[in-house]
């Protein structure tokens, strides 16, 4: 059997920045071993996978060691796909997913998302997120999922922080939730962030668009203001344009497909 696979540079003007994301376009589902394998086989930090359900392209998405409920990048890569390779009609994708409803929109260069609001509430894991990152936070904030913890959020002081921090990722991969966010005010954009998520075999996501659904109220709440400019500062680096809109965050950004090939399967 050969699988068809493209590897899209999400969030990204040029190759070899933003997040990369490798995307199988199948016409039934694989054995969802076999899709976890495929993604620990490409260890990129999201494989995604969609089929045509009806109208609607069902997405999932799995990381090295792990299915996940939502993600940004790897819906952008899949978007950028299915417009440009597939010639999907029109400038409007729905898709299906573990978080309910999604939407691609097609706007110039750029891709929209319109993503969940995911509301982070305040939480008692000071100290013990204060001991993984090594520095002082402003606060500390979790995304209540299914299981209890979904995502942790911790503010910073500034940019330089953010930037700055080098944490423990043996002990950030023993806190509750996916992963631990971090984020503070922007020197040139509104907010700053990074993510790390080495419970799930990603020590430093490149460019997260789904945890933009959490930045995103936080930061327009606390800006007085909807409209919002982000940067992810990891080593690659990616610019997202951020809205809250009726309860729904729209996230736009760019993509570019960088590899095509075939995965050769007995």
């Amino acid at each position: 059997m050969q699988l068809e696979f493209h590897q899209v540079d999400a969030f990204a003007a040029r190759p070899f920045t933003g997040n990369p994301a490798m995307v199988y376009r199948l016409d039934k589902w694989l054995d969802e071993t076999l899709m976890q394998q495929i993604a620990g086989e490409h260890n990129l930090a999201e494989t995604a996978f969609v089929v045509k359900e009806g109208a609607v392209w069902h997405i999932r998405w799995f990381t090295p060691e792990a299915e996940v409920p939502l993600c940004g990048h790897a819906t952008l890569a899949c978007a950028h796909v299915l417009f440009e390779l597939y010639d999907e009609p029109g400038d409007v994708i729905d898709f299906s997913c573990l978080s309910g409803a999604l939407r691609v929109t097609r706007a110039g260069e750029k891709l929209v998302l319109d993503f969940p609001v995911r509301l982070a509430e305040p939480c008692m894991l000071s100290r013990e997120v204060e001991q993984a990152l090594g520095m002082p936070v402003e606060a500390v904030l979790a995304l209540p999922g299914a299981e209890g913890v979904q995502e942790l959020l911790a503010i910073l002081a500034s940019e330089a922080a953010v930037r700055a921090c080098q944490p423990d990722l043996a002990a950030v991969a023993k806190l509750p939730g996916l992963g631990l966010l971090i984020s503070a005010p922007g020197e040139r954009h509104d907010f700053v962030s990074r993510y790390f998520a080495p419970a799930i075999g990603i020590n430093e996501d490149p460019v997260t668009g789904s945890t933009h659904c959490i930045l995103t109220p936080y930061w327009a709440q606390r800006l007085g203001r909807s409209e919002l400019s982000a940067f992810q500062c990891s080593a690659r680096g990616g610019e997202l344009h951020c809205r809250l809109e009726d309860g729904r965050v729209k996230i736009a950004g760019q993509a570019l497909l960088v590899a095509s090939g075939r995965l050769l399967l007995p």
